[in-house]
């Protein structure tokens, strides 16, 4: 299917900086201090970009490779002195990398590479509220969605924190009124469940920091008779599940859209909004309803009064904003606003530790300059996130969107084809459950680096009377033993040892010197989860600066949304005419053509009198 006005339709605005050249004039030793200035960096613009793969540090990790390659972890780990060296510690947070393929010479040449890179101008220029999402010509500043309320963040000539605060503050005002059920539905009911539709960062981050806190023992008691639900897939099956069992005289609805155009969101909108009604009536709308988005007139227009809606900015990007209202309104909503308010000020504490800390101590550098030694010089695509907490279930699938929306980029920040593999695959899920899934690939197939994450203390400790260990030294057994599994193997002289026969010697071997890092925290508590949440997302940040990509934009996602409105007027027209068929004439290639024909056989034709009908069971 030929697209002539794709482009056009995609097409980024011009911007007022080049990428660059914002970055390249003035190369900052990593051991400079923070304080260097956005402004210093853009003073010298730089006529000819150059790929990072260009520079000597590049080209020193490339030769160091080979040094790499004669090592194994086994015998690297004998040496003390190296482990001690690769452990560090934040905040409560314990970090060890020393089960990575690497030395110290090794991240001498990752410091260079940064500082070749102009890592901490790039960092700085994020801060101070400097244009580096060029393509869309924004700021991005979503640390300043957590910032403590005397801190100043400027954007575009703003001090941006006092409006952060005042939506803060809105949302607290509005969140006890729901809880102390001053603000009730329109039957006199407290609102007591709360459903929050939106779609990628609109709900896999509130997702997951609501799954992280729903089983710590302070939140359980905070959100007691209260209950949050997700709804984000347009498939209809996802509104069934979302809605049922809920009455809906006791139900607040969140739509989360900035534009308040979102396709699928505003397609569940109307859905749940037509439910609602269905129940209540029209007056419904205003009591049970409530938007977190920017464009006031949309949102007025579906029935929601304007002074309910809850603003958010343009340079906070979706995957990055769930430490604005977007994720906070129903978290607050749920918990209360103090619970959310711990949250934000964990992922404060690291974007403090991020800006402020030497690379050679900071845990979100030394994570990104890790992963692009992983991806970029020793060829691994792809890393598994290994939560040993099952209160960070959903961790894994918000980080994969982060990282792979972020960096899933084939070309540097002016457009350049990159000549080396960059972006990173990721997956997840929490220990023991993924070793008995995919640690056998791990194990002894494919080679994949990864993160370990495990907490001191449970959530929810059990001791059953003469067990040998409590539930969690279990779980934690693991998490301490399948990293050392990784790295060191067994070798076939070990088998052969202990006597195992000779026809399953190959299949028992495990040749080990696969990577990963170690993260150990006090317990899964909201500050822990908001340090998580900000170390992930610079994580991302730093392997997108390294490489010289935009991390922050995603038009990647645009092409299939442009493809899709055409098949789904196709479908709408079809609809209405009983038996009518896609014809070659309309468009589609034949494969794609055939496809919808088949779906519309299958599936019933719509009346123009047909009846607003729901799920069965609602």
């Amino acid at each position: 299917m030929a697209c002539p006005a794709l482009t056009s339709k995609i097409a980024a605005p011009s911007s007022k900086l080049s990428m660059h050249s914002s970055f390249s004039a003035k190369k900052v030793s990593h051991s400079e201090k923070s304080s260097v200035t956005a402004q210093a960096t853009i003073s010298k613009p730089v006529k000819s970009p150059q790929l990072i793969s260009d520079e000597p540090a590049w080209s020193a990790l490339k030769k160091h490779v080979d040094e790499i390659n004669k090592t194994h972890l086994k015998d690297l780990m004998k040496d003390d002195a190296r482990v001690d060296s690769l452990i560090k510690e934040s905040n409560g947070i314990y970090f060890d990398y020393s089960r990575q393929r690497v030395t110290p010479k090794t991240i001498k040449l990752l410091l260079d590479l940064a500082e070749a890179a102009n890592l901490r101008g790039k960092i700085d220029a994020m801060f101070n509220g400097v244009h580096i999402n060029s393509t869309e010509d924004r700021s991005v500043l979503h640390v300043a969605t957590r910032a403590r309320r005397d801190q100043k963040i400027v954007a575009d000539g703003v001090d941006v924190v006092p409006e952060v605060w005042q939506v803060l503050d809105k949302i607290q005002s509005f969140s006890e009124k729901i809880r102390n059920g001053e603000w009730k539905g329109v039957t006199g009911k407290k609102l007591r469940k709360v459903v929050a539709i939106g779609i990628g960062g609109s709900f896999l981050g509130p997702l997951f920091v609501h799954t992280a806190l729903s089983t710590d023992s302070s939140c359980i008691e905070k959100a007691k008779g209260r209950e949050l639900r997700f709804l984000a897939n347009v498939d209809p099956i996802d509104v069934a599940t979302s809605l049922v069992d809920l009455d809906p005289e006791e139900t607040l609805v969140v739509v989360v859209s900035k534009t308040f155009t979102t396709a699928e969101t505003m397609l569940n909108a109307r859905t749940v909004r037509s439910w609602l009604v269905s129940k209540l009536g029209e007056k419904a709308v205003a009591k049970h309803m409530v938007a977190v988005s920017t464009n006031l007139k949309l949102v007025k227009e579906f029935g929601i009064d304007p002074e309910n809606a809850f603003g958010f900015w343009d340079w906070v990007g979706g995957r990055y904003s769930v430490c604005s209202a977007v994720g906070i309104l129903p978290l607050a909503l749920q918990y209360g606003f103090d619970v959310a308010k711990e949250f934000l000020e964990g992922a404060n504490s690291m974007d403090d530790h991020f800006k402020t800390a030497p690379f050679s101590e900071n845990l979100p550098v030394l994570l990104g300059l890790l992963s692009v030694w992983n991806v970029s010089f020793l060829g691994y695509a792809a890393k598994a996130i290994l939560p040993y907490c099952q209160a960070l279930a959903k961790f894994a699938p918000h980080i994969q969107q982060v990282d792979m929306e972020s960096n899933g980029k084939g070309v540097a920040i002016d457009g350049t084809p990159l000549p080396f593999e960059a972006g990173e695959m990721d997956f997840g899920e929490p220990g023991t459950n993924g070793q008995h899934s995919f640690y056998q690939l791990i194990h002894q197939g494919r080679t994949i680096p990864c993160d370990f994450i495990g907490f001191k203390k449970s959530q929810q400790p059990v001791y059953i009377k003469d067990e040998k260990v409590a539930n969690h030294d279990e779980l934690m057994s693991n998490f301490f033993a399948q990293p050392d599994a990784l790295a060191y193997g067994k070798t076939p002289a070990e088998l052969r040892a202990e006597k195992v026969k000779e026809d399953l010697v190959s299949h028992k071997t495990f040749l080990g010197n696969k990577p990963s890092v170690s993260l150990l925290l006090p317990v899964c508590s909201p500050y822990s989860v908001g340090q998580l949440l900000s170390l992930y997302e610079h994580r991302v940040a730093v392997q997108g600066f390294i490489w010289g990509i935009n991390s922050f934009d995603q038009w990647g996602v645009e092409l299939g949304k442009v493809l899709a409105t055409k098949v789904r007027n196709t479908l709408a027209a079809k609809r209405r005419e009983d038996g009518a068929a896609v014809s070659a004439t309309e468009g589609f290639n034949r494969s794609t053509l055939r496809l919808m024909n088949k779906f519309l056989e299958g599936s019933a034709t719509i009346s123009k009198t047909e009846p607003t009908t729901f799920p069965k069971h609602l």
